[in-house]
């Protein structure tokens, strides 16, 4: 075993849609399709397409058959067409008036749907985990950074909304995407229909149909390569979505700022010298394959360049790209969703945190008060600026710099008011509040 999709990542149910021997079957179910289609129109007798259908599985076509021809011939498609042919006593209408890549292209949106229907459930599983914890934390208080420095109080709740809302919008175009790529083709070797003959749209129109896929108008011999580069776009940026919730995650747990923490078990090791580490793994593991699979767009646009009506160097590439990073999207949304629902959150740090700024954070809260009271917001961001600045050089608490401001204190009356967190964290509650209830009605 050499790539760690065999050992190491992704769920089985996905693995299994992009097996050998998967991958066999969804051919012999485009060319069963294929043979009714030509009967339907009445192209081949009834009783050959009811033949070819039923032995176009794997109980009749084994792939260590397949295998065997192709070793021979050199061509995979053609040893699938040879084998099922074999079974069959009219053989001679097996993938009659089709081009390879009918069925391969075809069988690829049929594999490429069944892995997004496996990845909707687990993204639908990682909002409701996410929105929980934005429900238990909505209220909870927390400082707010910006360029990695203090900035204002903000609530754990209105992080994890943030997030929650970012995956529905991945959610609704997921829709899109599925669409997008649940196209077919039955119409040849350059996407004329010629072999087809009269009932050409007839037998594509068939066949999509009974797949439940649409067809390629107009298409050359393969399906447009731009659909493939929409869909592993959306997983390039599903998979920086994730990447960026996990390395909020890392930054949070770091010693210095211990404000969460993945969950770490009873018996796990963190270090093999260090005993007392208790790191990141899973965050630090959902980043590195997010970078694994945005990699695999460069491929995919340079796919999408064929000579003439095509050429075939989009296949190998193909064969790793779109298993790939669907296979491990799965897989990161599974792992991300297995941290937040395990997530360990310290209220209290967070609020000890707030203390480290000795208050610097509330001069806008404070400026906004000044400005109420009658003073230019101009003069009261130059004002509080000042006092934030002498504050930080002589490290002391704001709040000590503002009771030797005169002009302050009389204006507002009370300063020690003024530095209370509860009283600055604006709608944060109300706002994960409405996100949460936009979630539940588009989930629903």
């Amino acid at each position: 075993m050499i790539c760690p999709l065999d050992f190491r990542y992704g769920r089985k149910e996905i693995k299994k849609i992009f097996s050998e021997e998967s991958r066999l079957s969804y051919w012999l179910k485009v060319e069963a399709i294929l043979a009714k289609a030509h009967a339907h129109v009445g192209n081949i007798p009834k009783e050959a397409a009811e033949e070819i259908a039923a032995k176009a599985n794997l109980e009749y076509v084994k792939l260590e058959r397949v295998k065997e021809i192709e070793a021979e011939i050199r061509h995979d498609v053609m040893a699938m067409v040879k084998a099922l042919a074999e079974q069959c006593q009219h053989g001679k209408y097996v993938h009659l008036g089709a081009t390879s890549y009918d069925i391969v292209d075809t069988a690829n949106a049929l594999q490429i749907i069944d892995a997004l229907n496996i990845i909707e459930k687990e993204m639908a599983e990682l909002i409701k985990a996410i929105a929980r914890l934005a429900e238990e934390h909505k209220a909870t208080i927390m400082i707010g950074r910006t360029h990695g420095q203090h900035a204002l109080p903000i609530t754990f709740g209105l992080k994890m909304a943030v997030y929650a809302k970012e995956m529905l919008r991945h959610y609704k175009r997921l829709q899109q995407i599925k669409e997008e790529v649940a196209v077919g083709k039955m119409s040849g070797a350059v996407g004329t229909g010629a072999a087809f003959g009269e009932k050409f749209f007839e037998v594509q129109d068939f066949v999509m149909k009974e797949l439940g896929l649409k067809a390629e108008l107009p298409a050359t011999q393969i399906v447009g390569r731009d659909r493939y580069i929409a869909m592993l776009s959306f997983l390039a940026n599903v998979a920086t979505s994730l990447e960026k919730f996990a390395t909020e995650i890392r930054n949070l747990q770091r010693n210095e700022i211990a404000e969460v923490e993945e969950y770490f078990e009873k018996k796990q090791v963190g270090s093999s010298t260090m005993p007392h580490k208790r790191n990141p793994i899973t965050c630090e593991q959902i980043c590195g394959l997010a970078r694994v699979i945005r990699s695999n767009l460069l491929p995919a646009w340079e796919n999408a360049i064929q000579w003439h009506e095509r050429d075939l160097c989009n296949s190998s590439a193909e064969r790793f790209i779109i298993p790939h990073a669907l296979i491990l999207t799965d897989w990161i949304l599974y792992k991300m969703k297995q941290v937040f629902s395990s997530l360990r959150v310290y209220p209290e740090k967070m609020a000890e945190n707030i203390e480290i700024s000795k208050g610097l954070i509330f001069t806008e809260a404070i400026m906004i008060k000044l400005v109420e009271k009658g003073m230019s917001r101009q003069e009261a961001h130059e004002l509080m600026r000042q006092c934030a600045m002498e504050a930080k050089e002589k490290g002391v608490h704001l709040k000590e710099i503002l009771k030797e401001k005169k002009e302050i204190v009389e204006l507002l009356g009370g300063i020690d008011k003024l530095f209370n967190p509860e009283n600055y964290m604006g709608k944060a509650p109300e706002l994960v509040e409405k996100t949460l209830k936009e979630i539940a009605e588009e989930l629903r």
